[in-house]
């Protein structure tokens, strides 16, 4: 097979014609120096590609935080322009995930999938990016990834037919059920051909067959948080400093694995649509809640665990060519793939007592014959105590001496030969520290290998300096670390007996690893056991941390006494508490009050609350309900962006724009001012026309804002609800001044704060004169312009109808009560609505 047999994967790399940009400011200029792959058809500025991280690096359990997916994405022409095609691979991970998906004009989704996957590089046909006749998609996507490559691969590699013959050879037999859903999603498959025959050409390996773990991923599952939104409500990174823990998940992640910290960085991006899952999910968290032993049993297997996903990458790649570097990365794998299925057996003992449906289907899992077939292989060739451990030198002898005596003569006789080497190594050292009457020690490096180290004060060495057979003298402190020629040269004699150990060992690991392939799909479950685990074990331990409280799932969203995540974190104290109550019959919140009040952070509040719910995890509140959301909305903000040449008004019509395209019924949204970039009328109505198209909707929004004109919006539409942020006047002790001190509390109606910008404006060193001036202004404009509309009888009747129509069709859905409970609660419904409605009153004072 093209893929098992390595002599014929060696072809030409010329046959790729690849060019790399590394920007679209290059797109109509020349090309400014191919690489010998160019195909020279493009108009793109070209460089080497960016390798960024290689796979057959030694070390299994390197920093996970680089970026290493690469993405190719095709486009259908003609007719099928906005049926987009995407498939992406991780060099960490051995799974392919393909998408296919129709796209509107502004290619969201696109954009939004690929700010997730945060890749190294994207691949695009060369005909989407030709000079001059650029498609509007390359176009979106090299404006919002400025600092990725991009690489243009010839149309003809993006070909369905070759992709699906990849997907057959490649995939794992346990998700050969791939087929069926890709068998017509051209695009999907047209997009894998391309990138498959590209990481094979960089990465100079092939992926073993039947090795990959293949899933399509449609965009129905999860729900759709757009990049501008995930960056508002600081979800993955904070705004101010990029390095900062202060986000969403920084706050929920205590995981103790790099797939698991993976698994919830993708979690927070995309959260769950399917109430059942997290119910799952939020069962299992309890779970570990209430028992102490299950949690730190648990969480001490956990941490053992090394990068699975990566540790796997690598052992299902057959290098193109053998060297010291890949026999090394090989032999090490194989010391961390035997150290990660001996944890299996404490995995499943963790497990073992536990309750809840998710976590007994993973100890069933876990019963998987397959881990003790791979491990019985393993130590029939390794030895029993080879195992993974800290220090180069040490995992350098485990390397050494992991294979077991007696199977390879040739090996036997290295491993004597190296060892003498040593040994004579350290007494050489020994003499050297006899004859110069100093205090030396042998040390190693994996850099230097062997030398000399030496604790001593300059003051004890004759003249001050070391004997002249000492070279390379480094010192730090009273630290001096030395060699001499003789060691050199023994270190070189160690070194070459090295290789010969690491080949032989390399070809019996390799005969070992062609009898593992065949079993090595446990360990996919195995990897999405742990990251899963892990991510709720960090729930549960965020919990331990903070009075959250399991949210429940029906048509509204009720938040008693929530507070701040994030908020809670930096403060290291409670924030101020407040509710939050939306129904399909109460949808749309208009929320005003002075500047510096508390809005923005109560809406942001929300829409966090709303994703933890939405993942899994307890959320920051006495009690919570929440509707699913399918899509969660944001603007927020008044920042102008200068890299894309608009202002502060022309970001918000942008931001507008694109929630009233995309909302639907089972949106969030949050907008905190709009219209505030142009002058109050126009603002004032671009803000009443938005109000009037989404309360036609019956996505839950929130919207705060400083024109008071536009709270009267509930005369005519009854679903409006007003609150404010209640604020105090403090007398200074001179009497003299009043000042404003914020509650931070939110309450019913609208804020009878008037002109709070004008007492800000006093607060501030403006001279009295202009500020006595812009009083007597504003009082003569009010008059003018406020004909307030009064609420007639009728509306108010209208008004008080509605609510109580919605109120009784929200108790029959969701009531739990017992008929004398619900009694009492009706009779108060009847109060309630008599109070509010003019004409009920009036009835009741004539009888």
């Amino acid at each position: 097979s093209y893929f098992g047999d390595k002599s014929s994967c060696v072809e030409n790399a010329n046959t790729l014609n690849l060019t790399s940009s590394s920007s679209v400011r290059g797109l109509n200029s020349a090309c400014l120096g191919k690489t010998p792959l160019s195909s020279g058809r493009s108009g793109c500025r070209s460089h080497t590609p960016l390798m960024g991280y290689s796979v057959t690096s030694s070390s299994a359990v390197s920093a996970h935080t680089v970026a290493s997916v690469i993405v190719a994405v095709v486009e259908g022409r003609g007719l099928a322009r906005g049926e987009v095609g995407m498939a992406s691979i991780d060099l960490k991970n051995p799974e392919m995930i393909l998408s296919q998906f129709a796209d509107n004009t502004t290619y969201a989704k696109v954009i939004t999938k690929l700010k997730i996957l945060t890749p190294l590089e994207i691949i695009m046909s060369n005909t989407a990016c030709d000079a001059g006749n650029t498609t509007k998609l390359f176009s979106l996507i090299t404006e919002h990834f400025k600092n990725v490559t991009f690489t243009t691969v010839q149309r003809k590699y993006f070909n369905e037919t070759k992709g699906l013959e990849y997907i057959e050879q490649l995939c794992a037999s346990e998700f050969s059920t791939i087929f069926m859903e890709v068998q017509s999603k051209y695009y999907c498959l047209a997009a894998a051909a391309a990138l498959l025959k590209y990481v094979e050409f960089i990465q100079n390996a092939v992926y073993a067959p039947k090795s990959l773990k293949v899933r399509f991923q449609g965009s129905e599952k999860t729900a759709m948080i757009d990049s501008s939104s995930a960056q508002n409500l600081e979800l993955v990174i904070n705004n101010r400093d990029s390095r900062n823990g202060h986000t969403l998940l920084g706050v929920l992640n205590y995981t103790k694995t790099p797939g698991g910290s993976r698994k919830l960085r993708s979690n927070i991006l995309e959260p769950l649509v399917d109430a059942e899952t997290i119910n799952t999910r939020l069962d299992c968290v309890q779970e570990l809640l209430q028992d102490e032993e299950l949690f730190f049993g648990l969480q001490a297997v956990i941490s053992k665990f090394l990068d699975t996903e990566q540790l796997l990458s690598v052992l299902v790649q057959i290098p193109k060519q053998d060297t010291v570097k890949t026999a090394e990365s090989k032999i090490t794998n194989l010391i961390y793939l035997k150290h990660t299925l001996e944890l299996v057996e404490p995995l499943k003992a963790a497990l073992r007592s536990c309750n809840t449906q998710l976590l007994k289907a993973y100890y069933n899992s876990l019963e998987d014959t397959r881990f003790g077939i791979i491990l019985e292989k393993i130590t029939s060739v390794i030895n029993d105590d080879t195992r993974y451990t800290k220090g180069c030198l040490s995992m350098r002898t485990q390397k050494c001496y992991a294979v077991k005596p007696n199977i390879n003569e040739f090996l036997d006789i290295a491993r004597r030969t190296y060892t003498e080497i040593v040994d004579d190594i350290a007494g050489m050292i020994t003499q050297l520290a006899e004859k110069y009457s100093l205090p030396m020690k042998t040390s190693f490096s994996s850099a230097r290998g062997f030398f000399i180290q030496m604790n001593a004060d300059c003051s004890t060495l004759p003249n001050g300096q070391l004997p002249s057979e000492f070279t390379k003298i480094t010192k730090m402190k009273n630290t001096y670390s030395f060699t001499s020629a003789d060691l050199i040269k023994m270190n070189e004699r160690c070194q070459e007996s090295l290789r010969e150990i690491y080949h032989m060992t390399y070809l019996i690991v390799c005969k070992l690893l062609n009898e593992i392939y065949e079993h090595i799909h446990c360990l996919y479950k195995l990897s999405d056991i742990v990251s899963m685990l892990d991510m709720l074990l960090s729930f549960a331990h965020a919990c331990t941390l903070s009075d959250y409280v399991r949210p429940e799932f029906t048509d509204t969203l009720a938040i008693k006494q929530g507070w701040h995540p994030i908020l809670e974190k930096i403060a290291m104290e409670k924030p101020v508490c407040n509710n939050t109550y939306l129904t399909e019959g109460n949808n749309f919140v208009i929320i005003t009050g002075p500047n510096m009040s508390g809005k923005s952070t109560y809406l942001k509040q929300i829409a966090l609350c709303q994703i933890m719910a939405q993942i899994g995890s307890y959320v920051p509140a006495e009690y919570c309900s929440f509707r699913i959301a399918e899509q969660i909305f944001t603007r927020i903000g008044m920042d102008d962006d200068i890299e894309t040449n608009a202002s502060t008004f022309m970001k918000e019509m942008k931001e507008i724009t694109y929630i009233i395209q995309n909302a639907n019924d089972k949106s969030l949204i949050i907008i905190d001012e709009l219209g505030r970039g142009t002058s109050a009328e126009e603002g004032i109505g671009i803000c009443y026309a938005a109000c009037e198209y989404l309360l036609n909707l019956k996505a839950f929004t929130l919207f705060a804002t400083h024109f008071l004109e536009l709270c009267h919006i509930d005369a005519l539409y009854p679903n409006t609800e007003n609150y404010h942020f209640e604020v105090q006047h403090v007398r200074s002790s001179a009497g003299n001044k009043e000042k404003i001190a914020y509650t931070y509390t939110l309450s019913k109606g609208y804020t009878e704060e008037k002109n709070y910008g004008l007492k800000a404006a006093e607060v501030s060193s403006l001279p009295s004169s202009i500020i006595l001036d812009a009083k007597e202004i504003t009082s003569h404009i009010a008059k003018q312009i406020l004909h307030r509309q009064k609420s007639t009888p009728e509306m108010m009747k209208q008004r008080a109808a509605y609510q109580l129509a919605m109120r009784l069709v929200q108790t029959a859905r969701n009531s739990r009560l017992d008929p004398d409970s619900l009694r009492v609660y009706l009779k108060a419904l009847k109060k309630k609505y008599e109070a509010s409605c003019p004409t009920a009153r009036k009835n009741d004072e004539q009888q």
